[in-house]
């Protein structure tokens, strides 16, 4: 059984959640889950309001993230204000 997380910090968890695109939502959902162990996607299910499959989703989607070509760069190729 997981030790559900004091009431503010639900309340954190869940409004941070809501501000979320869907792919972030489902991805957050699945770090939260596997840093509780056992019984933490039951439990971040219920806090959230998303079906443990969506939670199951975001894991697959953790392990599949492109890897990043270049860690200082922030915008894609081509982004950003055209030259003249």
């Amino acid at each position: 059984m997981v030790t559900p997380y004091p009431e503010e910090v639900e309340m954190t968890m869940k409004t941070f959640f809501d501000s979320l695109r869907e792919k972030d939502k489902r991805r957050y959902a699945a770090v939260e889950a596997a840093k509780l162990g056992p019984g933490g996607l039951a439990y971040l299910s219920r806090l959230l309001g998303i079906d443990s499959s969506t939670i199951r989703q975001g894991e697959a989607d953790l392990k599949h993230l492109p890897p990043d070509e270049d860690p200082d760069r922030v915008r894609r190729p081509g982004g950003g204000r055209k030259k003249r």
